[in-house]
């Protein structure tokens, strides 16, 4: 992108009052690609993610906190003080989006509800991400990842019935939220250019949980029945030599026939209880475990060859940090640098959003506690020294 050319966000200032994942990975973005964020942090203790592992005294070298908050300035404000509620308010006048991410009824205590808002500024675009909604039996109940996961049914499911639930190791209720979040901003911003109004918008871990499983529920609703892709008889992880592997017999005519030739043994689809697929549901156990043994017998490399020669879908089972080094994270420019003034560079996930004119620009690295708050008391029109 040149110098001059502008981003899509250029101009847009946002009230960030996020904290943790779901709000700062939508606002994150809406950084990324141009707007003006303001981080709103308590003072003295600031966005709870800087102190989710052992840290520095303020939080900037934490990674959890870096890997959500590059492309913001932070002003620290106690905003039960009357003074810096004052200056909130001000930051509101002046804004495009306010965000929040705190249990109902939070903002409102605060003086910065819905209402109050749309008194402040009627084009401010007003974005809420809630546990479970801000109305009924769970709208109090506190919000989290994994209890989003465990009350969406989303925990419940797994390929192997045998063994107990499992808490999915990354964060897919926060990311999905916050992305859900980034996108009902950018469509207000759009119908605010018709109308000229803001709007409310709310996003919820629940709501996003329930909505990732858009394929199985319409089954379940339609069918009265479970769907499980993980647990389809002709897919699954299995043990290499050296590793492991993940196999995907789907969009085929007879995949077994096609598994069975590609790693050298038997059709097992001459066999009557793999025969069929309503036989093979039936023996799942029994061929996946025809399979394991053949796939223990050497390297995962060795395997993935032969089923790629036969065009089978399959994947080898990595860690993290091959994943990082692998060439084609570097190809699509996924591990970030971010220069610091203070310190070594940061490094980090970038934006998984690719624009060819306008792509994701990293302007400001994750500020410290405060790190803004006199520029930004300036800018509203504040004195700097306050006692």
């Amino acid at each position: 992108m040149s110098e001059t050319q502008t981003q899509p966000l250029d101009g847009i200032l946002v009230a960030d009052f996020t904290q943790v994942m779901l709000g700062p990975c939508a606002t994150q973005l809406l950084g990324d690609h141009g707007a003006d964020v303001v981080k709103v942090e308590r003072a003295g203790a600031g966005d709870l993610s800087r102190a989710t592992l052992p840290s520095d005294p303020d939080g900037a070298q934490n990674p959890i906190y870096c890997s959500l908050n590059r492309n913001k300035r932070s002003i620290a404000l106690d905003l039960r003080d009357e003074r810096d509620r004052a200056v909130a308010h001000e930051l509101v006048r002046r804004c495009d989006v306010v965000v929040s991410n705190f249990r109902p009824g939070v903002m409102e205590r605060l003086g910065l509800g819905w209402e109050d808002v749309q008194a402040l500024n009627p084009r401010a675009i007003y974005a809420l991400g809630t546990g479970y909604g801000t109305e009924g039996p769970y709208a109090r109940k506190g919000g989290q990842d994994m209890l989003a996961q465990a009350m969406s049914g989303v925990m419940e499911r797994r390929a192997d019935d045998s063994l107990p639930p499992q808490i999915f190791a990354t964060t897919l209720a926060d990311y999905s939220a916050g992305m859900h979040l980034f996108q009902a901003i950018l469509l207000a911003l759009m119908a605010r250019e018709r109308t000229g109004r803001g709007q409310r918008v709310e996003v919820s871990l629940y709501d996003a949980m329930l909505s990732m499983q858009m394929q199985e529920a319409t089954h379940e609703l339609m069918r009265d029945a479970p769907l499980n892709w993980a647990a389809m008889p002709h897919t699954g992880a299995f043990p290499t030599t050296d590793g492991a592997l993940v196999l995907v017999g789907a969009f085929r005519a007879n995949p077994v026939a096609d598994i069975c030739a590609a790693i050298g043994i038997e059709d097992l689809s001459q066999q009557a209880r793999f025969a069929t697929f309503d036989a093979l549901v039936e023996h799942t156990a029994a061929f996946r475990a025809e399979l394991a043994a053949v796939f223990a017998t050497n390297t995962t490399a060795h395997w993935i060859e032969r089923l790629e020669a036969a065009d089978l879908l399959c994947a080898p089972v990595r860690s993290l940090s091959e994943a990082l080094d692998d060439e084609q994270t570097a190809v699509n420019g996924m591990v970030l640098e971010i220069e610091r003034p203070d310190g070594p560079p940061l490094r980090t996930v970038a934006s998984p959003l690719h624009l060819s004119d306008t792509p994701a620009q990293v302007r400001l690295a994750p500020p410290a506690l405060g790190e803004h708050t006199d520029e930004l008391l300036a800018e509203l029109g504040f004195a700097v020294e306050r006692t």
